[in-house]
């Protein structure tokens, strides 16, 4: 009889909103309730299909911002899975060792959580048929600099072994290291399957055995990007492994470049951009989606799509709210001013400032220092735990340093032209 389980990891409960941009107080209430509504969708696949286990490894809570309202949700849910007689198995990661909410919340019956406390992980055993031995080891603290992998026993002979770990690996961009293993150690491990968890980002690591990182079932921001799921997971009595992958997410975090090269009319604008967010709303297997909407390219509106910039939000949000649960939640004007039209010789003072800044100010050494002297005392007054947002690594911040730069300079140009009438614009 096959044995068929649901493999999530990084609900991150009621993580607390981290996007600055969040502005419109609706989107601000749909992304604050998606992890919540994650859950739901994931406790409804469960029972749906029937599965024999939900497998949830690690940061199922976000810390010490775990309040016992969250907790209660929580054990609402797994005991829908209890009542439909699936069982749940759960290691605690980083973000669940910081809460005491974790420790403290009575779970139902059917709930396993593997403990992290004794240096051995331990195993807990299902008749299914063929025996179904299923490894984890929690963490005791929210720092584990060392493998846990040396503490997990041998796979048990003629059964079915699964591994349930939190791990970066061998190290993941925008993720500290905990509990660093290899791929390679994994697989010499002698696992059917390894489930893991920590980083947000779905990927197969290897299939001969299976290591599946899933992948969280809900972004949370614009850096969290695209459909999330789960995997749906069958190991028949043969040992064979099958994998689907089913999305999960009610919001889908989505950036929209739109190339506007050429358009020299607002209301062509509108129209390009209503197109690309009937294509983008298209076929997503979810209930929201949030868009970063990129304007790029060269027109002649360039500086008065910066000028006017809250008359094109207002009018972008309506072009939105016309496509069912569509959201806009930034804009960000990167076009330029058309070549000839920028090029051409002009009496407009305003247009040889520009032509200075361009040509001067952005690409000097000194102007490029302050910008990037500003950004790095920015970037020590966020929380370590966010710098990546905002720069990754070296070459990341010299990007945001020559953004800020070109889009700070064509906000004050475009300013300096003073407003046009409304007539011109349409």
């Amino acid at each position: 009889m096959p044995f068929r389980f649901v493999h999530t990891a990084d609900l991150h409960l009621d993580s607390p909103l981290r996007s600055l941009a969040l502005r419109n107080v609706e989107v601000a209430n749909l992304v604050r309730s998606a992890t919540r509504d994650a859950l739901v969708r994931i406790v409804d696949l469960c029972i749906e299909e029937n599965v024999d286990a939900l497998l949830i490894a690690g940061d199922l809570y976000d810390g010490n911002q775990t309040s016992m309202n969250t907790a209660l949700f929580l054990a609402g849910e797994l005991r829908r899975l209890d009542e439909a007689c699936i069982r749940t198995f759960l290691i605690r990661g980083n973000h669940d060792a910081q809460s005491q909410v974790t420790r403290e919340l009575t779970l139902p019956p059917s709930v396993h959580v593997f403990s992290g406390r004794s240096r051995q992980a331990h195993v807990k055993t299902l008749e299914n048929g063929r025996p179904v031995h299923i490894h984890g080891m929690s963490f005791a603290d929210s720092h584990a600099p060392e493998s846990l992998l040396p503490h997990f026993h041998q796979p048990v002979p003629d059964a079915i072994n699964i591994g349930m770990l939190h791990t970066s690996l061998s190290g993941a961009t925008g993720h500290d290291p905990y509990a660093p293993c290899s791929i390679a150690d994994l697989q010499r491990h002698g696992f059917d399957y390894w489930a893991l968890g920590h980083i947000h980002q779905r990927q197969i690591h290897s299939v001969k055995p299976f290591i599946v990182m899933p992948g969280m079932p809900q972004g949370r921001d614009i850096n969290e990007a695209g459909v999330k799921g789960v995997t749906l997971v069958t190991i028949d009595d043969d040992g064979q492994v099958a994998l689907e992958e089913r999305p999960i997410s009610a919001a889908v975090f989505e950036r929209l470049s739109i190339d506007i090269t050429g358009l020299g009319d607002w209301r062509d604008i509108l129209e390009t951009v209503s197109r690309e967010f009937a294509r983008a709303r298209s076929g997503l297997p979810a209930d929201h989606l949030i868009l970063r909407l990129a304007l790029t390219g060269t027109t002649p509106l360039a500086w008065r799509l910066r000028r006017d910039a809250d008359l094109l939000e207002m009018e972008v949000a309506n072009l939105a709210a016309g496509r069912s649960g569509c959201w806009v939640e930034k804009i960000d004007i990167l076009c330029k001013q058309g070549v000839e039209e920028a090029e051409r010789p002009s009496a407009d003072p305003v247009d040889e400032l520009a032509a200075l800044v361009e040509s001067d100010v952005l690409p000097g050494f000194g102007f490029r220092a302050e910008v990037r002297r500003v950004a790095e005392e920015l970037l020590q007054q966020m929380p370590p735990e966010l710098r990546h947002l905002m720069a990754a690594d070296e070459a990341a911040l010299e990007e945001v340093v020559l953004n800020a730069g070109r889009a700070g300079s064509a906000d004050v140009l475009a300013h300096l032209h003073g407003r046009a009438p409304a007539e011109e614009l349409h």
